[in-house]
């Protein structure tokens, strides 16, 4: 079955030219779903009920890429997880993103997304080291958690240094160090902060 998804990020804007367009590469009605939320969202809840509802044999459909993914990573994680089900993917204005069919091609664009997500991974790294240094610079000593990889202990304090500046939102945050909600939330639970982290409100800028 043949699934589509589209996105704007206000509800002032139109969905009208992605509808139409999925209605001609056949995707039924009422196998639609859209979203009316910024794109640096992580939670979209017509994508997620969409992703749920997704079994092996279907297809999605989206008008243009960045409409369904928030970034490299998101996209391999999505690609990894439709490649396991046995579900295939196609971009109407990016033709060079499908993998409908089973060829050469379809592993190629595979394989890529797979390398730059490794790459994004690693500059997620780097500046999850340059933050942490930048915090010990200005005297905030952070505790190393516990019970975690040393790439993950950087990660989980560099939340807690995020958490404790109260600039960033929770999705912002998440989005920078590359963790998901769950993820953040468990990091906080290895420092002093876990008591504190559903109070978490993002300061207002001055």
């Amino acid at each position: 079955m043949i699934f589509g998804y589209a996105r704007v990020s206000t509800e002032e804007q139109s969905l009208d030219l992605q509808l139409d367009a999925l209605l001609k590469e056949g995707v039924q009605e009422r196998n639609i779903y859209t979203d009316k939320v910024s794109g640096i969202k992580a939670e979209r809840k017509n994508l997620s009920k969409l992703l749920d509802h997704l079994r092996e044999g279907d297809t999605l459909v989206v008008w243009k890429l960045d409409l369904l993914v928030r970034s490299l990573i998101h996209l391999t994680k999505l690609m990894s997880d439709f490649e396991q089900k046995g579900i295939k993917f196609r971009s109407i204005t990016e033709p060079f993103i499908n993998t409908t069919q089973d060829s050469p091609h379809s592993k190629f664009i595979t394989n890529i997304f797979g390398a730059l997500a490794q790459l994004e991974r690693d500059i997620i790294i780097e500046r999850t080291k340059a933050g942490l240094e930048s915090a010990r610079r200005r005297g905030k000593v952070l505790g190393a958690p516990k019970g975690l990889s040393q790439k993950n202990k950087q990660r989980a304090e560099l939340c807690a240094y995020y958490f404790k500046e109260g600039k960033l939102s929770v999705s912002e945050i998440c989005e920078r160090v590359g963790v998901s909600r769950a993820t953040y939330y468990k990091y906080l639970d290895y420092t002093d902060l876990g008591g504190k982290k559903r109070k978490y409100r993002k300061k207002d800028s001055k």
